[in-house]
């Protein structure tokens, strides 16, 4: 960047488990911005869904989500410990809960819902009005900042991103079936790209990102040296 004061806005959209949030998280790091994980923000919504029993088999009770909209508190919290922001439902921090695979497994349907998407886009644009934020998502860069400075579209193959889930969530200690996790990233891909409210797509101006031969250092490199450019 020619003006390193000249804060910009970073929209980076694309498919589920290709480590948008964890490039995201590092370039903000490095040139100091904010991180904003809107996946965060709807699995809190789904998990909310999965406790109060708005999900039956994959299907969301619609009505009773709008009603129950006014009481879902979303936002995010510093962690010293992390340096990064956790994501709060209700004054709980549930950043480890959401990344579950139930969680996963449901937070598709739950995002296609149009007022839980117009909720959450009004506090994502809040959140953006001084810039200086990296965004992540599947409709930063076409639905909540179309005017975004710099707009990337990551992806990577299938298998990769599979691999890459069923690592995390194992480190973690669950028991989860590498052909379950490929099964729903497949199926999320999908439902993603053909829902009726925000689909994924990429914005005409996105820079395509395929990371699936990448290193996370290779990845950030290459995102800096776009910015750079601007």
């Amino acid at each position: 960047m020619t003006d390193p004061n000249q804060k910009i806005i970073i929209a980076i959209d694309g498919h589920s488990s290709c480590g948008k949030s964890t490039v995201a998280k590092e370039i903000a790091l490095k040139l100091n911005y904010i991180f904003i994980d809107t996946g965060a923000m709807y699995r809190a919504v789904t998990l909310y869904c999965l406790r109060n029993n708005l999900i039956d088999n994959g299907l969301v009770n619609t009505s009773k989500l709008k009603e129950n909209l006014s009481h879902i508190k979303v936002y995010f919290s510093f962690n010293p410990v992390t340096t990064h922001n956790d994501i709060w439902l209700n004054g709980e921090n549930v950043e480890e809960e959401i990344r579950l695979l139930a969680v996963s497994q449901n937070v598709s349907p739950v995002a296609a819902v149009a007022d839980v998407r117009h909720l959450l886009v009004a506090l994502q644009q809040e959140m953006g009005k001084s810039k200086g934020i990296v965004m992540d998502g599947r409709d930063i860069g076409t639905v909540v900042f179309p005017e975004a400075e710099l707009k990337i579209f990551m992806t990577a193959q299938p298998d990769v991103r599979a691999k890459r889930r069923f690592d995390e969530l194992t480190a973690k200690g669950e028991q989860v079936s590498y052909g379950e996790i490929r099964t729903n990233i497949i199926e999320r891909d999908q439902y993603d790209e053909n829902r009726k409210e925000s689909p994924l797509r990429k914005a005409e101006d996105a820079i395509v990102l395929d990371n699936s031969f990448m290193t996370r250092e290779e990845q950030l490199n290459w995102i800096l040296g776009r910015v750079a450019k601007i």
